[in-house]
């Protein structure tokens, strides 16, 4: 089996270390001071106070790795929209795509019936690129539940979690599917498959959606957001917007909004991923997150003034820290005359 991780970030660092270790062939994509020390010195994952390294190979350029059985995109949303033409040297005939992202999936529409079936969003794929370049029919939809760093370039520190959610988005139980997932746990790692992955991202967009925002406008730990009267009070409202949307659209939510909030209070005095890429000034997802939930809002006409205050507040101080990505302006533009149909 050949994997290639798109993307050897933190938690692509920690699969493919995984990986790798267990005899799976694996290869990385990845850039700047990480790439190089990664050739230099292999890759290091620091978990449960030892020391794991793996030499594999890794390159900047896609082109030079050839076709996989699987890619595994490692990438936030916004960047993996800007790759999606580079991943064309990987994608053998039958190579399966883990997308790997936070938030509402490129492909969410595809694979179900209804009047929203193969629904493009253009909030995080606009002008189609993804569906294009990768296409739909060779995603498998994953869930990231393991929480990683990197310490420093060609270093991986493990925090906690081992646990990866998967699943078709037309529903089937496939041999790629199994095989994927047999191949997780054959690394050390978990595999958790799922009759409608939808659900799971629901589940975990739930909380990030509100509780990201939030946290990085406020500079609070998720302990204090969870369980201050006021922003308590916004995570849950947001929480009920998405429910309302999320049902619409035939997703499941197995939790009660309260226990899914506790259940964040609980986590303590962690710092968000919005937070923390805030503090290190690096770019943040609300793409993902919040436009692409509004966006649904407006698609089944479910109201949503929280998530629009918040993601209004939170796009305005991406735009004053200069961190937050948009998209090429020619690609906007070039949704506007769907937009326009859709109102």
């Amino acid at each position: 089996m050949k994997v290639c991780i798109y993307g050897a970030g933190a938690i692509g660092g920690y699969m493919a270390v995984m990986m790798k270790q267990a005899g799976i062939d694996v290869s990385l994509v990845a850039r700047g001071p990480h790439l190089a020390a990664i050739r230099e010195n292999g890759l290091k994952l620091i978990i449960d106070g030892e020391e794991k390294v793996a030499q594999m190979p890794a390159t900047k350029v896609a082109a030079e790795l050839g076709p996989q059985d699987f890619v595994v995109i490692g990438l936030k949303a916004h960047q993996a929209w800007e790759a999606a033409e580079d991943l064309a040297p990987l994608l053998g005939r039958d190579t399966a795509v883990v997308t790997a992202q936070n938030g509402v999936p490129w492909w969410y529409f595809y694979g179900i019936d209804g009047p929203h079936a193969n629904k493009r969003l253009s909030t995080v794929d606009p002008g189609d690129r993804q569906w294009n370049a990768i296409g739909p029919e060779r995603v498998i939809g994953s869930t990231v539940y393991p929480a990683t760093e990197i310490a420093e370039p060609g270093i991986i520190k493990h925090i906690y979690g081992d646990t990866f959610g998967l699943g078709e988005p037309d529903r089937t139980k496939t041999a790629r599917l199994k095989a994927f997932g047999g191949a997780l746990d054959a690394s050390g790692l978990k595999a958790r498959y799922y009759d409608d992955i939808r659900d799971d991202i629901w589940l975990k967009l739930w909380g990030n959606l509100c509780f990201n925002p939030i946290s990085a406008l406020t500079r609070a730990t998720l302990d204090v957001v969870a369980t201050d009267p006021g922003t308590r009070a916004i995570a849950k409202s947001m929480m009920l917007e998405a429910q309302a949307i999320g049902e619409k659209v035939g997703a499941t939510f197995k939790v009660d909004v309260e226990r899914r909030i506790n259940g964040a209070a609980k986590v303590g005095a962690h710092r968000t991923s919005m937070l923390q890429d805030v503090e290190a000034g690096k770019p943040i997802e609300l793409d993902a997150l919040l436009s692409s939930v509004q966006e649904m809002g407006r698609l089944v006409d479910v109201p949503t003034p929280n998530v629009d205050i918040v993601l209004a507040l939170a796009k305005q101080m991406g735009r004053s820290l200069d961190i937050y990505p948009t998209f090429p302006e020619e690609a906007v533009q070039a949704e506007e005359p769907k937009l326009a149909a859709a109102g």
